[in-house]
């Protein structure tokens, strides 16, 4: 059986950070382009980053360049996303997702977590 699971978020005041951690397994996590996604409450799911299973590259949305850093530890089937200087607009629900088809920052993917919550404080 296939599984993410996030985990790493919380609440935290503005300008602070945060690392999320998405734990998979059940599938080839290092054969997989892994990405994370964020929806706020109103808002469409979007992508935040990704890295792609082929040469480890990796991308983001503009909204975060520069902020965010996505890593991943084939080793321990484990993929983060470090969020730095942290702004109220990055309240959602994180999730990751994976896929083993060419990585991109929109679905659809193959698998999903259940998604935790990341809440920043002005």
């Amino acid at each position: 059986e296939v599984q993410l699971v996030e985990s790493g978020g919380g609440l935290v005041q503005a300008g602070g950070s945060l690392r999320l951690s998405c734990a998979g397994s059940g599938f080839t996590f290092e054969s997989y382009a892994i990405a994370w996604f964020r929806q706020a409450p109103g808002k469409e799911r979007e992508g935040v980053s990704c890295i792609s299973s082929s040469d480890g590259s990796t991308y983001y949305a503009d909204s975060v360049k520069g902020r965010f850093t996505m890593s991943s530890d084939n080793a321990k089937n484990t993929a983060f996303l470090q969020m730095n200087s942290l702004k109220p607009e990055d309240t959602a629900v994180y999730y990751c997702a994976a896929k083993s088809s060419r990585v991109s920052l929109i679905p659809p993917y193959d698998y999903w977590g259940q998604g935790t919550q990341v809440t920043v404080s002005s």
